[in-house]
């Protein structure tokens, strides 16, 4: 796993270190999801992350709103088309509200897209 942090800053998670988009190495085959969507510059990260190869880019939030990155990536031009590929929410609804209920809920719902499945109980 990847992780990108703004200002340049190195941040471990794991044995790889990024200090950019360009040094995660995202191809076809990459999941993006960004957990922190109040972050200034979401729309500048969402818009490089779309202009790339990732398989799948979602960003965390409430479904009840319109998510803050919508006009972020308005203002920078982004068309509906692309924005329209920012998931959000993220996950299966399994009712979670814990941090590591919130991660479950995230990976299953991608292994369940990735696997082209409806992530429920039908199989």
């Amino acid at each position: 796993m990847r992780i990108w942090q703004s200002q340049n800053v190195d941040v471990a998670h794991g044995d790889t270190y990024v200090a950019d988009l360009a040094g995660a190495g995202i191809d076809e085959h990459t999941d993006v999801v960004l957990t922190d969507h109040h972050r200034p510059e979401i729309g500048v990260v969402l818009k490089e992350v779309l202009a790339g190869d990732a398989r799948w880019v979602g960003i965390m939030g409430n479904p009840k709103h319109e998510g803050p990155h919508i006009a972020a990536l308005r203002e920078l031009g982004v068309g509906d088309e692309d924005i329209a590929r920012v998931h959000r929410p993220i996950g299966l609804n399994i009712g979670s509200r814990t941090p590591a209920e919130i991660a479950v809920a995230t990976l299953a719902g991608l292994i369940a897209d990735r696997n082209d499945r409806p992530g429920g109980f039908v199989f």
